[in-house]
């Protein structure tokens, strides 16, 4: 059953590691024991043509529409925001992305169409229910301009799986009987992991096509699912120990993430983002540290922010796009304050070569540094 503070636990003689759930985990098919399968290292996204409609061009991408027509530029990673005209709702990942071809718009010729190809990653969140008119701005680390529309965004992508996964020790609830015995074309649900306590610490989404259903190892009622259409978006290999240190409770001290590849530091901050404080009135001013020891990659850098401001396991973004977007608030804690960093050579060092610009722009270490500047924080490096 379900007890009060949102954890989740059962009667049985193993711990309790999964929810398969549906609608935000609104509706529970199904516990279960464990989940073999689930971890399996990516596979790049395919390459798709986009085409943006109604551009206003800024910054790179004004400059890539300006060569001459049959001229490929590449833009690298970008962000590509949805929302409705109040907010974003929806953040679309474009990887190693060229533009290939640009056009005067139909709409209006003081815009452009531009033909981007990039691998295409949905929303980490899923697609939301957008209604109305919709905004669609693109983002390197700055905004790369806004549009008014994007043809080939919104299509079913199916991608391979790569293995099967298998849950084990699953309740026949009556509601997973009725998916499995009528399952529907593209039905889905999430696979919520859940820690020691039974608190439900991230998910993935699955596609319900059971390729065996047979009575559970563990014996019982249970039932141990085959599933054949694979996990949207599974965790890496490497992630396989991040889930453990986490599924041991939110961490209790600072630099957990320390010990981990790079790889499993992105999957923390996934972690994190989904443990983060909702609903917490944000708050300004004040002195916090960072500790610098540990980072020595992008992804160490957002972890130590993250703790910095929130504690052990805290979040404050995880790339430029999202950590732009929490200094904006949201999260608890917003400019102006102060921020000591602790060991910031070990950082300046770290990402000396991760800039954009290779003929002298500033590391991705400064342009951090220069953006919370820009927010009004006074920034002390140490």
């Amino acid at each position: 059953m379900q007890v009060e503070d949102g954890r989740w636990s059962w009667e049985r003689g193993f711990p309790l590691r999964y929810l398969l759930a549906a609608d935000g985990g609104e509706q529970v098919w199904s516990r279960c024991a464990d989940a073999e399968g689930l971890f399996a290292d990516p596979v790049p996204a395919p390459r798709e043509r986009l085409t943006f409609l109604g551009c206003d061009p800024a910054g790179p991408l004004r400059n890539a529409v300006e060569q001459p027509a049959g001229a490929v530029v590449r833009l690298g990673e970008l962000c590509l925001e949805v929302g409705n005209e109040k907010r974003p709702l929806e953040w679309w990942g474009l990887n190693d992305a060229d533009v290939v071809d640009r056009r005067p718009s139909g709409s209006d010729p003081a815009l452009v169409d531009v033909v981007i190809e990039a691998g295409v990653e949905e929303p980490e969140e899923g697609r939301a229910e957008l209604t109305g008119q919709r905004r669609f701005e693109l983002f390197e680390k700055d905004s790369l301009g806004t549009c008014e529309g994007v043809e080939g965004l919104y299509v079913e992508r199916y991608g391979a799986p790569e293995q099967p996964m298998t849950l084990i020790g699953c309740e026949p609830t009556e509601r997973l009987r009725a998916v499995l015995d009528a399952p529907e074309p593209g039905a889905a649900a999430e696979l919520w992991a859940l820690d020691r306590s039974g608190r439900p610490m991230t998910s993935r989404i699955l596609a319900l096509e059971a390729g065996e259903v047979r009575p559970s190892v563990l014996g019982g009622d249970l039932l141990d699912i085959t599933l054949t259409g694979g996990v949207d978006d599974p965790p890496p290999l490497l992630a396989g120990p991040v889930w453990e240190a986490w599924y041991e409770g939110v961490p209790d001290a600072l630099n957990e993430w320390a010990r981990f590849t790079t790889e499993g530091r992105h999957e923390w901050l996934k972690i994190a983002f989904r443990n983060r404080s909702r609903g917490r009135a944000d708050e300004s001013g004040g002195t916090y540290h960072v500790d610098g020891t540990h980072v020595t990659d992008g992804y160490g850098l957002h972890c130590a922010l993250g703790e910095a401001f929130h504690g052990p396991g805290g979040y404050y973004g995880m790339d430029w796009q999202s950590f732009n977007d929490c200094l904006g608030g949201g999260v608890g804690v917003v400019p102006p304050f102060t921020l000591v960093w602790h060991d910031a050579e070990t950082a300046r060092r770290a990402l000396a070569g991760a800039v954009e610009d290779l003929e002298g722009g500033p590391t991705y270490f400064e342009e951090i540094v220069q953006r919370l500047e820009g927010y009004g924080v006074v920034v002390e490096l140490r």
